[in-house]
């Protein structure tokens, strides 16, 4: 069997799709009986040779893929070509595009919502990575009597892991390397992750700023590009604050893999207050780390902690999310069950199985 791959989030700086590719990969290689094509921006021309995604993505990969003869095309970003005359599986990842279009700009809006749906209504199989995300494409894409259009069996729940990459072996100097790296001294909470409205880090900024009164040895440690839409002036707010307690919060708009693993291993706390995720790796990667996590039971993420014994239930409220934060500062025992309950969590996430699954699933459609 022949599968041709589309690669080109790998050609950029590591999304959570190019991660989610990395994964599978890593976990294909030395299969035997089955043969694959990579495609890029970069080994794939096209006839103006024009360096252009738009290009690239409608016209030159499908034009390859069948040049190529491949018996299935898999599409890991969310995206189907247009006048794409081989077989396609799509991952995706989720349709926050279509469930709260005020998130997004006009542009990404349609890219979105024509690619995005022409690859769920066109493709044999669509991979979704939580069975949140699978009831969400059936619930948005309804047919006139209610139904859903889209056949609910060639959808294919296929949930994602931690990379092993985040553990709990702790290397204690590293860790302080890091750390000096992003200029945090010593105690510090984390986030890490494109700054998205929905993730609430206004409010997380907000609930941090009176626990300083009681922990002024603390700070808060946010990692991501600030994408807010409508903007939200993150740069300004921790501005203000900084000069009344100096240095308690940091930003940073990128943190490197290798760096991640450390400040997970070395935070306090992960706080990762979302409202909406496909299926939200951060906590998850962060309780492999042995990290305790703040996060919700909201859309996916209530099945990535399961019964862990804390979240917030409204992201809004600051004064909750105060008190959330404030109780795994000042209680060591609770601290420790929360680290053992996400230690174990973590466990029962694989990328070999996801990866499994995914090949087995792909192969399967030739048969």
């Amino acid at each position: 069997m022949l599968i041709g791959i589309d690669c080109h989030t790998l050609e950029k700086t590591k999304t959570g799709v190019a991660r989610y590719l990395t994964n599978l990969l890593k976990n294909w290689k030395g299969i035997k009986g089955v043969n694959f094509i990579f495609y890029s921006m970069n080994s794939v021309k096209n006839p103006l040779n024009i360096k252009s995604t738009i290009l690239y993505y409608n016209f030159s990969l499908s034009r390859q893929a069948k040049k190529d003869k491949v018996d299935i095309l898999f599409l890991p970003f969310y995206m189907r070509p247009f006048f794409c005359k081989v077989p396609t599986a799509v991952a995706i990842h989720d349709i926050s595009y279509i469930a709260h279009p005020e998130w997004f700009n006009l542009y990404h809006r349609v890219a979105y919502r024509v690619l995005t749906e022409r690859a769920i209504k066109k493709s044999e199989i669509i991979f979704a990575c939580s069975e949140y995300t699978k009831q969400e494409i059936l619930k948005y894409y309804p047919a006139k009597d209610g139904a859903s259009r889209i056949d609910p069996e060639k959808i294919r729940v296929v949930l994602l892991a931690a990379d092993e990459k985040f553990n709990n072996d702790k290397n204690q100097e590293k860790i302080n390397e890091t750390k000096h790296k992003h200029g945090i001294k010593d105690k510090y909470l984390f986030y890490v992750g494109s700054i998205f409205n929905r993730r609430h880090i206004l409010e997380t900024i907000k609930a941090f700023v009176p626990i300083l009164d009681k922990h002024p040895d603390y700070q808060l440690l946010i990692g991501g590009r600030n994408l807010t839409n409508p903007y939200q002036d993150i740069d300004k707010e921790i501005k203000e604050i900084n000069q009344k307690f100096t240095d308690a919060i940091r930003k940073t708009d990128y943190v490197s893999e290798e760096d991640m693993v450390y400040l997970y291993q070395g935070s306090d706390l992960f706080i990762y207050l979302s409202e909406y995720e496909g299926f939200g790796l951060p906590p998850l990667e962060a309780m492999a780390c042995g990290t305790p996590v703040l996060t919700t039971k909201m859309t996916s993420l209530k099945e990535v902690i399961g019964d862990y014994p804390l979240w917030v239930e409204n992201p809004n409220n600051v004064e909750e999310i105060k008190v959330k934060i404030t109780k795994v500062l000042d209680d060591e025992n609770f601290k420790n069950e929360l680290i053992n309950k996400g230690l174990e969590r973590a466990k029962q996430f694989s990328w070999r199985k996801a990866a499994e699954e995914t090949l087995k699933q792909l192969i399967g459609l030739n048969l």
